[in-house]
């Protein structure tokens, strides 16, 4: 069919049918569904389109998407509005289900909930975290990171993410860095300022992190939790009526004994967070110039710290100087060097996770008053 007989067919039916593929950049819903197609018309070979911008800031990437949806079907000729503050508080309301629930996990169909431990700090937990994260995104899973150590924040230098979230209402919009959604304290603080906070604030950043910030479409959402077995991640089981817990060791017996404690602490009646699995990480410092692997900690931890646990050892990330430069600069090693020694090794974890997650998934979570 000759494309001027394709646009003498358009009607607005067909726009309007072509638009329901089209999804709010920043909410990640059809703006069909949120009512922001405003008008549409033919107008001899155009296709206009009057729609709004629910955030803003978005307006460019909204008229790209309208562009690319009703371009087959004529010149695109597209007028754009912003959402004044009641209709933006209806679409918050239906995002949140019709009304405003504190204790809903804010996000949209079933997502599993991953907590990320260590036990003690110094292990490398955090860029456990970013990796795993960025790892799973690459591969096509829909993925999100709540950075929990609200003390020693450091996944947003980790995933190259600066600034603050953009504030919609009352809802946060998390950015995003590497097809990854991050939600921190370091978003909120500088890195210079010391959060001293006592076990009810850090319960309510919790509870926040997790009920005001629309986290849209996720398959799963990896918690980096602080050190230890405190209130964070008490609050964290008490908010999560199931979910699953990553234990991160490093190969000696120090680290080991710790981290088998923050795996007991999941499998705690009170707490119930299925161990996924055990990730060994400085498995071994691999030289930059030969490629010969030194067990600076030993060997070992890993595998004995998953027996203890009786959960699947999932693997092991060996040491390399641009672990830690990948981390400095924002660009995790799976995403910057993807074929290195410890690209590879995140990337064999990530498909151990991803298979583990590929079991059938459970139903929306809801938050448990806290």
């Amino acid at each position: 069919m000759s494309e001027e007989r394709a646009h003498a067919l358009t009607t607005p039916e067909r726009i309007h049918e072509a638009l329901r593929a089209v999804r709010d950049p920043r909410l990640g819903r059809p703006i069909a569904d949120l009512g922001l197609v405003r008008e549409v018309r033919v107008d001899g070979g155009d296709v206009y389109v009057r729609a709004a911008v629910a955030v803003p800031e978005s307006d460019d990437e909204l008229r790209a998407r309208i562009t690319d949806a009703v371009s087959p079907l004529g010149s695109p000729r597209i007028e754009l509005e912003e959402v004044g503050a009641e209709e933006r508080a209806e679409i918050i309301r239906t995002l949140r289900g019709g009304g405003r629930d504190e204790t809903t996990f804010f996000v949209e169909g079933p997502t599993e909930v991953v907590a990320v431990a260590s036990g003690k700090g110094g292990v490398g937990k955090s860029s456990v975290t970013v990796n795993l994260a960025a790892a799973l995104a690459a591969e096509g899973e829909r993925v999100g990171i709540l950075d929990a150590d609200v003390w020693g924040f450091s996944v947003p230098r980790m995933m190259g993410i600066a600034g603050r979230p953009a504030g919609w209402g009352d809802v946060i919009l998390p950015p995003t860095a590497h097809g990854v959604k991050v939600i921190s304290m370091g978003f909120f603080v500088s890195d210079e300022t010391p959060v001293i906070w006592r076990g009810p604030m850090l319960h309510k950043a919790i509870q926040q992190f997790l009920g005001d910030v629309w986290w849209g479409e996720l398959d799963v959402l990896l918690v980096d939790l602080p050190p230890g077995t405190g209130d964070v991640s008490i609050s964290l089981a008490s908010f999560i009526p199931r979910g699953s817990m990553l234990v991160v060791t490093t190969p000696q017996d120090a680290a080991r004994k710790v981290a088998e404690r923050a795996g007991r602490m999941a499998q705690h009646p009170n707490i119930n967070l299925a161990v996924m699995g055990v990730i060994e990480n400085m498995a071994g410092f691999v030289c930059p110039h030969c490629g010969e692997v030194t067990d600076v900690f030993g060997e070992g931890g890993g595998k004995r710290t998953a027996a203890a646990l009786d959960a699947p050892f999932l693997g092991a990330i060996p040491m390399q100087t641009s672990l830690r430069v990948s981390g400095d600069e924002g660009t995790p090693v799976v995403i910057g060097e993807p074929d290195s020694p410890a690209g590879q090794a995140f990337r064999e974890v990530s498909a151990e996770v991803a298979r583990i997650l590929a079991s059938p998934r459970g139903k929306p979570l809801k938050l448990k008053q806290g």
